[in-house]
């Protein structure tokens, strides 16, 4: 990632972050046209947050070509998550792949976005981010319910824990009213069920380890209805999928051993303690077909140990 790129990118962020602010979007165009030439890369992306500087400005904006320039940038920017994470590409191949054409270069993919940006508004609304969940789902009615606003401003925080927000251009404030809007629609008022089911999302969507819960939900893969009745089971990562289901196997074999209650005899010898009163089960831990595995406990030292 070039610092130079890093410091442009920023110095135009700024801008549009003033622009926002005194919602004067004068001098926008350009500074999204030098956007374009920028090659843009996720690590970009990331660190200079230029993603919601830019949607920002496409919110606050009136002038048709600004808002139809930035949708243009949000999208090109998502295909950056779509990218293989192992090194199939060199850094160089994937600019060229996600830098945008600039019109002057004459290629028929480019005159045919430059005529479209310059055609009535039905074309410039085909252009609207597929990321848009809103189109999708209907938009969460208003609510003067302290308590359900504060937990959707909670959720809406969750899903921006991440960065991947910022490259696919989602609206969390949105999204986490939908979620919410799901949640009360279940439970019809916000007791504690209401309240364990809200902590339980915000919880696993601001889990670090579980990245691609919180990516799913905001590219629209997992919808909000989804997402506000899924199991903790359901939310888990990989990771800790695969230790619960460890510990189910480690909790049954346990339980296995503790009915059938043991056999004391001598005829082990303790390898601690050299003692001879043990007590010993077994468990059918192979396929059907093989002996069953010994355990033996040492009723003196409590030493513990498998014998085959």
């Amino acid at each position: 990632m070039g610092k130079r790129e890093e410091e442009e990118i920023i110095r135009i962020a700024k801008k549009m972050d003033k622009m926002a602010q005194k919602k004067n979007g004068s001098g926008a165009l350009d500074l999204l046209k030098e956007l374009r030439s920028v090659p843009m890369t996720l690590e970009l992306l990331q660190s200079t947050r230029i993603g919601m500087s830019v949607n920002a400005i496409r919110k606050q904006s009136t002038d048709e070509e600004v808002t139809s320039l930035a949708k243009s940038l949000i999208k090109s920017w998502k295909k950056l998550l779509d990218e293989p994470a192992s090194g199939d590409k060199s850094s160089d191949d994937k600019r060229k792949d996600t830098a945008p054409v600039s019109p002057s270069q004459g290629s028929p993919e480019a005159k045919e976005e430059s005529s479209s940006s310059n055609s009535s508004g039905k074309s410039e609304h085909a252009d609207v981010s597929t990321n848009s969940l809103i189109n999708t789902f209907p938009r969460a009615p208003g609510t003067s319910d302290s308590i359900r606003i504060k937990c959707r401003e909670m959720l809406s925080n969750a899903l921006q824990a991440g960065d991947d927000y910022i490259a696919i251009g989602a609206d969390c404030d949105e999204l986490g009213a939908q979620i919410e809007e799901c949640i009360f629609q279940e439970f019809k008022n916000t007791d504690m069920k209401y309240k364990n089911r809200v902590r339980s999302r915000i919880s696993n969507l601001k889990d670090m380890k579980n990245p691609n819960l919180r990516r799913t939900v905001l590219c629209g893969s997992v919808t909000p209805e989804r997402m506000a009745k899924m199991t903790a089971e359901e939310m888990a990562s990989d990771e800790l999928k695969e230790m619960r289901k460890n510990l189910t196997k480690e909790a049954v074999r346990d339980h296995q051993m503790a009915t059938t209650g043991g056999t004391q005899t001598d005829l082990f010898t303790c390898g601690k303690c050299k003692g001879k009163s043990c007590t010993y089960t077994q468990v059918q831990t192979r396929s059907a077909d093989e002996p069953m595995t010994t355990f033996v406990f040492c009723n003196q030292c409590g030493n513990r140990w498998k014998f085959c």
